[in-house]
């Protein structure tokens, strides 16, 4: 398909234009002029246009000024209890930062058509009570980026619009942020297929039997191991291979207050299935299960089957479009081993092309920096103009772009760093290390040091803390000689011993300077029960600068409220030969 697409624009400026060829009328609505485009908006409910299976979704397209497409095409995703309206703008410069030269104007005046839709059980998808007055919206409940509801409803609609001539087949781009990132990466990975409800594959064709394909996503904040980014097992590791069930078994530890979070955030401005429906869709009955914690249950275990499985781009087979997947070193929701982890996944496959964007962005506690969000969206846009329109090279496959963390919160961030490789962006290492024995205990740690870096409701991300040890943990330290920066996901190793059931062990790496320390790094692992032996896993990464006389530190803790959700039972765990290894930019 990609090298018809050359051919396909040619012939296509060869071809004469109709006299008077009037634009075309996606989904049969009508377009107004408005800032430099045309604006085809659902303008009311009766406008709705019905799913695959009758859910009625409420979706705007944007054209170009002129033309009478097809149009190389962008679909844009919202976020969690988001809608339709979220990257809608009336400049393209939008609402600056995130949306900066990433909304319906900028990209419709750059010659694509923009499809915006509200995602089933958001907005007036059935999101909203007044929207619910058709019986079709009886199940129009949020699936949670399921590949065969929400994403197959994408394709849907990509259909339809084919088959009306706004949509080239050919030349279809996905994006989004958060709940709208995992959705790009679904389809990227789905590309030319449709999944089920049974969870088998069928061609993407549309109603006249065309088919379609996904040539670029740009994911941005996303998750693409569900299970993983709400339950880590801390059993990701940036230099081995992933393998579809790493993430399940064991189960991991629950981000409690993120999970209660954005359920809450979801029931108020969504509509979530009653308990007891279908289990693939009872979001209430899976957060029941996770809320229960320890001990691990087969429930729990069913729920990361279905999270990984159907919801999660590590669910799916193939070799998927084009990537640049974005992800924050500081969004403690979907942090960077998020955009790894699709590295692994592609990183063997032939035809895979992946790039990676990170720095100090997403969710809390990302300072989400304008100047950066620019930078970064620049480059999305020529990524998009490259495998959309044939229009320059674009950013290269494997390579990544990355940002530092500077404080104060207002700093300039450090940067951009850039590589053809994941390895090549820190060629050097820095060890820091603990030679006695220390114990860790499930009830160890300082309560108002956990409450500060807790991502909702706590301190912002440069909030400095005191540095004084709390009770029952482990600590590894070395003062800074030689300033570095680090680049990448510090990899903690030691010798264990535990003592009891359902432990955990919290990771912070702390920058510590005049009896103060400011967080650099955070990771979690599930212990299983009773382990020993070596222990190996990681943190969650940064990119950070340590300066001459400050102090790097690794504390381990046995938790970590109400980030992470407190273990039901008591342990303890005996700690030897402790190291993190710190990934630099210098070598």
């Amino acid at each position: 398909m990609k090298k018809l697409l050359p051919l396909t624009l040619a012939l296509s400026l060869l071809a004469p234009a109709a006299a008077g060829a009037a634009p075309p009328s996606p989904f049969d609505h009508a377009c107004t002029p408005q800032n430099g485009v045309l604006f085809c908006p659902t303008a009311t409910d009766d406008q709705r246009v019905p799913s695959w299976d009758g859910v009625p979704l409420d979706v705007d397209v944007t054209l170009p000024a002129s033309g009478d497409g097809p149009f190389p095409t962008i679909v844009m995703m919202h976020g969690w209890g988001g809608s339709k309206g979220n990257f809608e703008s009336t400049t393209p410069e939008g609402s600056g930062g995130t949306t900066y030269h990433y909304n319906n104007v900028y990209f419709a005046q750059q010659g694509y058509a923009v499809v915006t839709p509200s995602a089933r059980g958001f907005g007036r998808s059935c999101g909203a009570a007044s929207s619910r007055t058709s019986p079709a919206c009886d199940q129009g409940w949020v699936r949670l980026a399921d590949h065969r509801y929400e994403g197959r409803d994408v394709q849907y609609l990509l259909g339809l619009l084919v088959d009306q001539d706004v949509v080239s087949p050919d030349a279809i781009g996905v994006t989004g942020i958060s709940y709208g990132g995992i959705q790009s990466l679904n389809l990227a990975r789905l590309r030319d297929r449709i999944r089920l409800p049974n969870g088998s594959y069928r061609p993407w064709l549309s109603a006249r039997g065309t088919r379609l394909e996904i040539a670029a996503a740009f994911p941005r904040w996303g998750g693409s191991d569900l299970t993983y980014s709400l339950q880590p097992n801390g059993r990701f590791l940036d230099f081995r291979d992933y393998a579809v069930g790493q993430s399940i078994e064991p189960g991991g530890v629950q981000k409690q207050s993120y999970v209660s979070g954005l359920y809450v955030s979801g029931n108020a401005s969504g509509f979530y299935a009653p308990r007891g429906a279908p289990f693939n869709a009872d979001i209430s009955g899976w957060k029941a299960l996770t809320d229960a914690g320890e001990p691990e249950t087969p429930g729990v275990l069913r729920v990361g089957r279905e999270l990984t499985g159907y919801h999660s781009i590590a669910g799916l087979s193939g070799v998927p479009a084009a990537l640049l997947v974005q992800n924050g070193w500081t969004d403690d929701l979907f942090p960077a081993p998020e955009a790894l982890r699709v590295r692994r996944l592609f990183r063997q496959t032939r035809g895979a092309r992946v790039t990676l964007q990170f720095g100090d962005f997403g969710h809390p506690r990302g300072a989400n920096k304008p100047a950066v969000d620019r930078a970064l969206n620049t480059q999305g846009a020529k990524f998009f103009a490259a495998y959309l329109k044939g229009q320059g090279k674009g950013p290269r496959p494997g390579a990544v772009t990355a940002y530092t963390q500077t404080c104060p919160k207002d700093a300039p961030a450090g940067g951009p760093f850039r590589a053809n490789s994941w390895e090549k962006l820190h060629p050097g290492t820095v060890s820091v290390g603990a030679r006695r024995t220390q114990r860790i205990t499930s009830s160890g740690g300082d309560p108002a040091v956990a409450e500060a870096l807790n991502p909702i409701g706590g301190k912002e991300s440069c909030f400095p803390l005191s540095a004084a040890p709390g009770p029952g943990t482990a600590i590894a330290k070395r003062r800074v000689a030689k300033p570095f920066t680090l680049l990448g996901l510090p990899t903690v190793r030691a010798q264990i011993r535990t003592k009891g059931r359902g432990g955990l062990i919290a990771a912070r790496l702390w920058d510590v300077a005049a009896g103060q320390q400011t967080l650099v790094s955070r990771g979690v692992y599930r212990l299983e029960d009773n382990q020993e032996g070596k222990l190996v896993f990681q943190l969650f990464g940064n990119g950070w600068r340590f300066e001459r006389g400050h102090t790097a530190k690794l504390e381990l803790v046995g938790n970590d409220p109400t980030f992470v959700r407190t273990s039901n039972f008591s342990f303890s765990v005996k700690v030897s030969k402790l190291t993190v290894v710190l990934p630099t930019r210098e070598r």
